[in-house]
């Protein structure tokens, strides 16, 4: 009874999360048809009044279903999918056709904030037909797959690609396929330094959805997905790792990087996602506290995006 009681607290205010997230966006969207004028750019960023594409209701629906059937895990995808939707939100509010950078930010000389605006810093230009082949099965992912998958924000996927990139990485391990929207980035580097993705989902769908569009950006044999649990599955891991990526199961973090971290090699990385310094959900302050209290270890937080922290283990 007092978890029955517990649940229905916790959806009573994501419902009143969702409230609220309604009428900024409803009050947003009437102050900007009256600042909107003739030679208006476009309909807002993606993620903001203008992209919730779908609304609130769908959402709503799968919530009520999650917790009518007691599903806790489904439950706290959702939560992560809205506390996504606000940021994206409150980025497109800070727009200057929004109203205007956020307070104590001013204008850069291109009138973006910073003097980059945010459609130049999200849209990744292709060198390769190869490259345009992938960035063009990303952007449909984004646009069509998006829901209900806990994919990383767009500019996320770029920073897993440059960070591969640039350490030459051979040997990627990813825990949390998801539909292989993460994958597919990192094989935007992989194909250039003649390595491979390792990746582990749980979910048969899932895992079924990320070898179609693995399939379709053609990296399919770059990748090796294994389904199962991944906090047993890595266990059988041997080869070195140059890279780990971790936007699993959050109580879970510190036990993967336990697991993980022998076979990092000297100079690798271990990046790990929906990270904040402050901790904030059940288990990764625990997570925190091993990546900054290890010697060997120097980590660095990135609290844009979904918030990623990168971590080096040192030579």
């Amino acid at each position: 009874m007092l978890k029955k009681i517990m649940l229905g607290i916790a959806v009573a205010a994501l419902l009143a999360g969702a409230v609220i997230l309604t009428l900024q966006k409803q009050a947003n969207a009437a102050a900007t048809r009256e600042r909107r004028t003739a030679d208006s750019r476009d309909q807002g960023p993606p993620g903001g009044p203008g992209g919730m594409r779908g609304g609130l209701e769908p959402w709503l629906d799968e919530l009520t279903k999650a917790y009518e059937q007691n599903d806790r895990e489904k439950m706290g995808q959702l939560l992560e999918e809205m506390k996504q939707r606000r940021q994206r939100f409150q980025r497109g509010m800070g727009r200057p056709d929004r109203g205007g950078p956020p307070e104590g930010m001013g204008r850069g000389p291109t009138g973006g904030m910073g003097g980059i605006s945010s459609s130049e810093e999200s849209t990744p230009l292709a060198k390769t037909e190869a490259e345009k082949k992938i960035l063009s099965i990303l952007d449909d992912m984004d646009k069509n797959q998006r829901r209900g998958m806990m994919n990383v924000p767009i500019t996320d996927g770029r920073l897993l690609r440059l960070l591969t990139e640039a350490i030459e990485a051979k040997h990627v391990v990813e825990i949390g396929t998801s539909n292989g929207y993460s994958g597919n980035w990192f094989c935007l580097a992989l194909r250039t330094t003649g390595g491979k993705l390792t990746t582990f989902e749980i979910d048969e769908r899932r895992a079924s959805l990320a070898r179609e569009n693995f399939k379709r950006a053609g990296v399919d044999k770059l990748v090796k997905l294994i389904e199962g649990d991944a906090h047993k599955e890595i266990t059988k891991l041997k080869e070195p790792i140059d890279l780990v990526f971790i936007d699993a199961d959050k109580e879970g973090y510190t036990d993967y990087l336990k697991k993980v971290l022998p076979l990092v090699r000297p100079g690798g990385l271990i990046v790990a996602h929906n990270i904040s310094i402050r901790g904030g959900r059940s288990g990764i302050a625990d997570y925190v506290k091993a990546v900054t209290t290890n010697p060997d270890l120097e980590t660095i937080f990135y609290e844009q995006g979904g918030g990623v922290s990168v971590t080096l283990k040192k030579r």
